[in-house]
C-alpha cells in the first residue's frame, strides 16, 4: 500500500477565504522555482515568461516533461500573492515580481 502524499494548505488572492489542500512536494517545488526566476523589481515577468524560465529547473520526477506545470504555477502564484511574497503589476499581460 502506498503512502498518501503529504498535503499543504494554500490560499488564493482572488478568493481569500478559500483554502485548498494540495500535494506539498509539488507545491514546494513550484514555489521555489517561481521565486528563483522572478526578479526583485518591476516590471517583472509575464506568466508565460516565468513558466518558460522555470520549466528547465523543475523536478522531472514531479513534473515529467512539464506536465501540469501550468496549473501548479497558477496555484503557487495566487498563494504567494495572497501571502504578500510576490506582487503583480497592473499591466496587460500581467507581470509578476517578488514583493519589495
Amino acid at each position: 500500500m502506498s503512502k498518501a502524499a503529504e498535503k499543504i494548505e494554500i490560499r488564493n488572492i482572488v478568493s481569500p477565504n478559500h483554502v485548498v489542500r494540495v500535494d506539498k512536494a509539488k507545491y514546494t517545488a513550484m514555489r521555489d522555482a517561481l521565486l528563483q526566476v522572478l526578479p526583485d523589481n518591476g516590471p517583472g515577468l509575464t506568466v508565460m515568461e516565468a513558466k518558460a524560465a522555470l520549466l528547465p529547473i523543475l523536478s522531472q520526477e514531479l513534473f515529467p516533461g512539464g506536465e501540469k506545470a501550468g496549473w501548479w504555477l497558477k496555484a503557487a502564484q495566487l498563494d504567494l500573492e495572497a501571502q504578500g511574497i510576490i506582487q503583480r503589476e497592473a499591466t496587460k499581460p500581467l507581470r509578476l515580481h517578488r514583493a519589495r
